[in-house]
C-alpha cells in the first residue's frame, strides 16, 4: 500500500488536493449550485475555485457518537466539559471547506471567486490533560483515476490545534513572518482556553483565547479576534493582501462539529500596521463542515503517524524553545530556494519509508534547519 509521498508529490496534493469539487455519488454526477453568492454577477464568474477530482463517498455517522454521549454527562466541572468538547472534535471525517468574499470596501470591487473543496480527515489525539489537549489532522484522500479506478490512499499531514485552559501566554501573527508575544491578565484567562493552530510542517498560524459555552443540542467555542497568516488556498494564488484579521466559531455537534471563520482582507507594513489608505479589501466567511464518518479505510494515515509522531515532536519541541526563549520570532520560510517546509517534510518522508530513527542525529538536523529559517524578531 502506498501510504506516503515524495517530498515532491506531498507538496503538490496540499495545493491540489484540498480543491477538488466533488464526492464519487455511483451516479451520473450532478452539478451543485453555490446558493449564496453574488446574485447580481455572472453565475460563470462566480463558480467556485478548484478541481474536478472525485473520490469514494463514506457513509456518515446518523447516530450521536460515543464521544458525543460523554460530553453530555451528569455531574461533570465546566473544566471537564470543556475537555471533552474538544476531544469530541478526534476521529473519522469526511470534510468540506467553503469560503466566500461577501463584504468589498472599495468602489467598483469585483469579489473573488469563491473556494470549494473537500477531504477525508482523521484527527488524531496527541495529547490529552487535564488542561491540554492537542489534535492533530492528517488527509487521507482516495481519488478516482481517469481509467475509473481508485488510486492507493494520499496521506498528508495536515494543520494541528491545541488547546491549554486558562492559558495567558499567546503567540500571535503580527504580520510578514513575525509573530509575538501576548500577555493575558489573569482575569482575562479566567475560564477560557487558548486555540494555538498550526501550519501543516508545525510552524505557527494564529493563537486566539474564548470560553466554551454547552446546550443540550451542541457546544460551542467562540474565539477572540486574531490575525493570521494567508492560507495555502490563498498564498498562492493571491498578493494584494498580507493578513487575515479573523475570528473562529467551533461547534460540536451530535456527530460531528463545524469551523466557521468570519475574515477580513488586510494590507500592512513590516510591522503589523494597517496601510492608513487601504486597510482592508474585503470581508470573507467561511464554513468547514466535519461529518463524522464510518467504512473509509484511515489506516495508511494510522501507519504514516505511527512512523513519523516521534520525528514531528522533535519539531514541535524546537518551535516551543523558539516561543520560551523569544518574546518575538521570525520565520523565513525560504532561504535561498529552500523551504523549511519542503525540508522537514523530506525529513518525515525518509523514516516513514523505513530510514532509523536516530532522535539526536533528527534533533541536530532540525536544529540546523531552525538555524537558517528562524530567528529572534526585532
Amino acid at each position: 500500500m502506498r501510504y506516503l509521498l515524495t517530498t515532491a508529490t506531498t507538496l503538490l496534493l496540499l495545493a491540489a488536493v484540498p480543491t477538488a469539487a466533488a464526492y464519487e455519488t455511483g451516479e451520473e454526477d450532478q452539478a451543485i449550485d453555490y446558493l449564496f453568492a453574488w446574485p447580481f454577477i455572472e453565475t460563470d464568474d462566480m463558480a467556485p475555485r478548484g478541481g474536478t477530482t472525485t473520490g469514494p463517498r463514506p457513509e456518515a455517522v446518523t447516530e450521536p457518537t460515543e464521544a458525543w454521549q460523554r460530553l453530555q454527562a451528569d455531574d461533570l466541572d465546566k473544566r471537564e466539559r470543556d475537555r471533552r468538547a474538544i476531544l469530541a472534535m478526534a476521529g473519522a471525517y469526511r470534510v468540506s471547506f467553503d469560503f466566500l468574499e461577501t463584504v468589498g470596501f472599495e468602489a467598483g470591487f469585483e469579489p473573488a471567486k469563491p473556494y470549494r473543496s473537500w477531504g477525508t480527515e482523521y484527527v488524531y489525539v496527541v495529547a490529552d490533560e487535564p488542561g491540554f489537549v492537542s489534535l492533530q489532522h492528517v488527509l487521507v484522500m482516495v481519488l478516482e483515476q481517469e481509467d475509473g479506478s481508485l488510486s492507493d490512499p494520499f496521506v498528508t499531514k495536515h494543520w494541528r490545534q491545541d488547546w491549554r485552559y486558562e492559558d495567558r501566554d499567546l503567540h500571535e501573527f503580527v504580520s510578514h513572518g513575525n509573530w509575538q508575544r501576548t500577555m493575558l491578565s489573569k482575569e482575562e484567562a479566567d475560564g477560557q482556553w487558548t486555540q494555538a493552530v498550526f501550519q501543516v510542517d508545525d510552524s505557527p498560524r494564529y493563537e486566539s483565547h474564548g470560553e466554551w459555552e454547552h446546550h443540550p443540542t451542541h457546544s460551542v467555542w467562540l474565539g477572540s479576534e486574531a490575525r493570521r497568516p494567508l492560507p495555502r488556498r490563498e498564498f498562492s494564488v493571491r498578493d494584494d493582501y498580507n493578513v487575515l484579521v479573523g475570528s473562529n466559531r467551533h461547534t460540536v455537534l451530535p456527530t460531528g462539529w463545524t469551523h466557521e471563520q468570519d475574515n477580513l482582507k488586510a494590507i500592512t507594513d513590516e510591522n503589523g500596521r494597517f496601510d492608513p489608505e487601504r486597510p482592508f479589501l474585503a470581508r470573507e466567511i467561511g464554513v468547514n463542515r466535519y461529518e463524522r464518518v464510518s467504512g473509509f479505510d484511515f489506516s495508511a494515515g494510522d501507519e504514516y503517524w505511527d512512523a513519523t509522531a516521534d520525528f514531528w515532536t522533535l519539531v514541535r519541541d524546537a518551535w516551543a524553545a523558539q516561543f520560551e526563549a523569544h518574546d518575538r520570532i521570525h520565520l523565513e520560510a525560504e532561504v535561498d530556494g529552500e523551504s523549511m517546509m519542503m525540508t522537514l517534510f523530506g525529513m518525515a518522508d525518509e523514516i516513514a519509508d523505513g530510514a532509523p530513527f536516530d532522535r539526536e542525529a533528527y534533533r541536530e538536523r532540525i536544529e540546523t534547519i531552525f538555524e537558517r529559517h528562524v530567528r529572534a524578531g526585532s
